[in-house]
């Protein structure tokens, strides 16, 4: 079953994504989603993507609960900069961050944390020196931000993913 379908659950989003999208189950439709479900998952082989291992799932539950209150107070901390006024005195920048993590997963996930966190967003990450770029919307101090975004998520991605 490997052999023609090597990543079955990615296979059955696409095709299902397909359809949902097309709202139609016509017999044409069906045909393409099976052939776009079979053809995502030989290119995603090509890819040779290194085997998901999660280590602790107990903290990525508490980070997961970490990130939502952190988006929902950044929410409403940009809320309160704009209906303040204080936009004019707002100075934006970009923080460049040291990291230790190097899974390519648990990269992945940083990048979704902090782009869903308003008021920041990934810029670049440079695999050979381990840094990240981020542009932030209040910049007030640098290196609250790189004590924020390693000790809250980057210490506890490492544990769940290396």
């Amino acid at each position: 079953m490997r052999r023609w379908l090597p990543y079955p659950a990615m296979s059955l989003f696409v095709f299902a994504t397909w359809l949902v999208l097309n709202q139609s189950l016509a017999p044409g439709h069906l045909v393409l989603a099976a052939a776009l479900a079979a053809a995502a998952g030989f290119l995603f082989v090509r890819l040779d993507p290194p085997p998901l291992r999660i280590r602790r799932r107990g903290l990525l539950l508490r980070l997961a609960v970490r990130v939502f209150g952190d988006i929902v107070r950044s929410n409403l901390a940009l809320l309160w900069v704009l209906l303040s006024g204080r936009t004019s005195k707002v100075t934006s920048g970009f923080v460049s961050i040291p990291l230790q993590l190097t899974n390519p997963y648990g990269l992945a996930v940083l990048a979704c944390i902090i782009t869903s966190t308003p008021g920041t967003i990934w810029m670049s990450y440079r695999s050979r020196d381990n840094v990240l770029l981020i542009h932030v919307f209040d910049l007030i101090d640098e290196t609250a931000w790189i004590r924020t975004i390693t000790e809250r998520y980057e210490r506890p991605l490492r544990e769940i993913f290396e």
